[in-house]
């Protein structure tokens, strides 16, 4: 009888599922019986773990032993009595009250500039002028004619009363009389006309002495001498910029405008200061001029005018401009940092340290903010110490050491603050503070 074989393809399964299962027995050997690193070993009792940087039964600090746990170390500040600036921030475009674009009112040639690039000019001082000759020819021409009139008017009105005398002598006709008192009209009207040609043609011939209309400062000159220019240039001949005084427009929130409008109808004058585009430099003092007539829908804002002397010039029309608008200084305001306000589903909060080192959660009503301080209408009185460094590791109850040097405050909870923390607070399991 034949000898019977096994099968090879059973053969080849039945050594995969020996694999597989040896497979299996080695991982769970290594989840289950791997070898502790020299890190996480326990140290004995009362010792700290080799190297002092093992973490310690709750995430004690350094060199604790079990039972042990560190204080969470955070910095606080006092919340203080202050007198504090309600101030508006916004952001600012300078602009001049007058503009004016000097151009020619007659044609002509361009003869000579009278002023430099740059330069403060007054009201009426000549800037350029322009070739008068045919202004005076034309002038000439008016005051001929009106003297040719005058002579016409002067001879009718002899005629007009030797014709009177002649009618009480009922020596001529009633219609002759008319007449001449018609022809005397007639004249009259002739040397109106005469006169307006005569002061057109002064106008005119005025008009070649360019000059200017306000006090500013001019522009860069637009047109050389020699050139013709022409009424209808557009260009003009310089620009005139008022810059003494100068305005700034900002626009606030639909929200601010409320207080900004009360003491505006108190009477009150409000300062505005300008500063430069790091927002650190104050560059001009000015007050509040004007608020405009309606809200802008589309950005919610309305915009604002504040007046500047500008004597040294340092704001420059369409310069931007970061401002400050005071509203309002509110004495004996109590005031805590910035940084020591939290913000909840409840509404902002602070920690609050209590005698005991533990903190707790106090909901607070803010005021207005200026810089680093923060008013708080409720919720605090002067005196109370609230957490500005380390909040991240709080809740109500943390047992807490204050740190008041230059130390860091670590990110990581349980870590050590390194040497020089003045006050670290870490307790043993008895209560007492570690030396």
């Amino acid at each position: 009888m034949p000898e019977s074989r096994p099968d090879p393809t059973r053969r080849t399964i039945t050594w995969l599922v020996i694999l597989c299962m040896v497979a299996a027995a080695g991982a769970a050997w290594w989840v289950f019986y791997k070898p502790k690193s020299e890190t996480a070993v326990s140290a004995p009792a009362g010792q700290s773990r080799p190297g002092g940087r093992g973490a310690g039964p709750r995430g004690g600090a350094p060199g604790m032993g079990p039972g042990m746990m560190a204080d969470t170390p955070v910095r606080v500040a006092p919340a203080t009595t202050r007198s504090l600036d309600i101030i508006l921030p916004a952001l600012g475009t300078v602009t001049a009250y007058n503009t004016v674009t000097v151009r020619s009112r007659v044609d002509g040639e361009l003869i000579s500039v009278n002023f430099k690039e740059g330069q403060r000019v007054k009201a009426g001082d000549v800037l350029a002028q322009i070739d008068p000759r045919s202004y005076e020819v034309a002038l000439a021409q008016a005051e001929g004619q009106q003297q040719q009139n005058q002579a016409q008017l002067a001879n009718a009105r002899r005629d007009l009363q030797r014709y009177q005398t002649l009618f009480k002598q009922d020596s001529i006709a009633r219609q002759q009389l008319d007449t001449q008192a018609a022809l005397v009209r007639q004249y009259e009207g002739t040397q109106k006309i005469d006169q307006a040609a005569v002061d057109n043609a002064k106008l005119q011939l005025s008009y070649t002495r360019v000059t200017a209309p306000i006090d500013g400062r001019l522009g860069l000159r637009k047109v050389d001498p020699g050139n013709l220019v022409s009424a209808g240039d557009t260009e003009g001949l310089v620009v005139i910029t008022q810059t003494q005084p100068i305005s700034v427009v900002f626009s606030i929130a639909e929200t601010q405008l409320p207080e900004v409008l009360a003491q505006v109808r108190a009477g009150h004058t409000l300062k505005v200061q300008a500063l430069d585009r790091s927002d650190e430099k104050v560059i001009a003092t000015g007050e509040l001029e004007t608020i405009d007539n309606q809200i802008d829908t589309t950005t919610g804002t309305v915009k604002l005018k504040a007046r500047f002397d500008n004597a040294d010039e340092v704001l420059f029309p369409n310069q931007f401009v970061n401002v400050r608008l005071l509203v309002q200084t509110r004495n004996d305001a109590t005031t805590i940092p910035t940084a020591a306000v939290q913000q909840g589903s409840a509404g902002p909060f602070v920690f609050l340290l209590r005698d005991d080192n533990t903190v707790e959660v106090r909901q607070v009503e803010l005021g207005p903010i200026n810089g680093d301080r923060v008013g708080v209408n409720k919720g605090l009185v002067p005196g109370d110490r609230v957490v500005i460094e380390g909040t991240d590791r709080l809740r109500t109850g943390t047992k807490v050491s204050v740190v008041n040097n230059d130390a860091t405050i670590p990110a990581t909870p349980g870590e050590a603050l390194g040497a020089g923390s003045a006050t670290r607070g870490s307790r043993n399991a008895s209560g007492s503070k570690a030396p």
